[in-house]
């Protein structure tokens, strides 16, 4: 069985994973991400940075920066640097906050937890990133229990925010069915999730049952495959491979 994320462990992914895109080599700065196409590394720690910082602003109540939009992103290899004040920026205004404070984001205001969950899960997948493409193939798998808690976030947060900005759910899908199973060693229900596509977005619980399609894969995949970083076809889809896709279609987030 999984152990629930804490603040502890969310503050602690933020220092390791920032840590690993802290030590970004000088001469990748410029190398292509694949899994985020238009975007060179550079890029990549510049957006990470800079929603670092507005998620500081928005713990700590500042309105310094006025939105991420507004946040300038330094040239070359200062973005390092930049990037490393950005990300002790964020755990500092955190740890200044209880856990349970009501601070500002970007769906109302929420305790604090929610940005240290958002800003460790946001640097999980972007860690992955960033290893694509300085050690294409060699990337760092999720913790288990952190990319069971990735999927769970993605389900509440955005499945329903993405739904409603969007097209919205295409009728043919209303009523398919959709279940991830986790292939990890020892844990069961803890990595299984079972989704029925709504109107509005997805009904889910944790059970094991037949639906009009299975994805079966260790719960890093499972992770990365709802944020579209593995593919598919990487990965044991059981039933209807087109209906698993396109249910997975509905959200696209960067």
């Amino acid at each position: 069985m999984t152990t629930p994320m804490t603040v502890e462990r969310w503050s602690a992914a933020i220092e390791d994973d920032g840590s690993a895109l802290a030590a970004t080599a000088v001469d990748a700065l410029g190398l292509d991400v694949p899994t985020c196409p238009e975007w060179t590394v550079h890029d990549l720690l510049g957006h990470v940075g800079a929603v670092h910082r507005w998620a500081a602003d928005c713990v700590s109540g500042a309105d310094r920066r006025r939105g991420l939009s507004a946040i300038e992103v330094p040239t070359g290899a200062e973005v390092l640097t930049w990037y490393v004040a950005g990300r002790d920026e964020l755990l500092a205004a955190l740890a200044d906050r209880s856990p349970d404070d009501l601070v500002k984001t970007f769906v109302g205001e929420r305790p604090a937890t929610f940005w240290y969950r958002r800003q460790a899960n946001e640097l999980a997948i972007h860690r992955w990133d960033l290893e694509s493409a300085t050690r294409p193939g060699e990337q760092r798998t999720i913790d288990v229990e952190q990319a069971a808690d990735i999927v769970d976030e993605w389900l509440a947060l955005f499945v329903p925010r993405f739904v409603e900005l969007g097209p919205g759910v295409p009728s043919e899908l209303v009523g398919r069915t959709l279940h991830l199973h986790g292939t990890d060693d020892d844990v069961t229900h803890d990595t299984e999730w079972f989704w029925t596509v709504t109107p509005t977005g997805f009904e889910y619980r944790r059970e094991h049952a037949k639906a009009d399609a299975a994805v079966r894969a260790a719960a890093s995949d499972l992770a990365l495959a709802v944020y579209h970083r593995r593919s598919l076809a990487d990965l044991d889809v059981v039933g209807d491979t087109d209906t698993a896709a396109a249910i997975l279609d509905l959200i696209h987030i960067s």
